[in-house]
């Protein structure tokens, strides 16, 4: 059974990430887990994502959305200073594998400080030919 679409086209934000993750060389947009990711060719952002808390005396945990965010893979030495930072988020699944969320709604959204992440996160995950080409840009 496929995952439900978990977003809207006229999102807050998507067209902004969209724009700035294609402009990265051999990148390419899908849609997993209901929720546009783009992949160069492994997945390097995320937009959508939420955080899994546990609810005492409840069978399951429960998720907590974050509709308006994106999900990037950061390098350990900007983890610490990132996730003091309110915006930030600890994603469910994601989490244990490098990724931190940032959620769009919580203050006006600064598009070089979301550039800079994504470019971040793709560096981390792309080619090493594709970001060799990015620095010859």
């Amino acid at each position: 059974m496929p995952h439900p679409i978990m977003f809207r086209e006229d999102d807050m934000g998507l067209a902004e990430v969209r724009d700035i993750a294609l402009g990265f060389l051999a990148t390419f947009e899908k849609i997993s887990w209901g929720r546009p990711v783009f992949c160069a060719p492994k997945m390097f952002v995320m937009y959508g994502g939420s955080v899994k808390r546990s609810v005492e005396g409840a069978a399951k945990n429960e998720y907590v959305p974050h509709p308006h965010s994106i999900l990037v893979k950061v390098d350990d030495s900007d983890r610490r200073a990132l996730e003091q930072d309110n915006r930030f988020f600890y994603p469910a699944y994601m989490g244990p594998f490098g990724w931190l969320g940032m959620d769009f709604t919580v203050q006006a959204v600064d598009w070089d400080e979301v550039t800079e992440l994504i470019d971040s996160s793709f560096r981390l995950v792309a080619p090493k030919k594709s970001v060799k080409q990015l620095d010859e840009r």
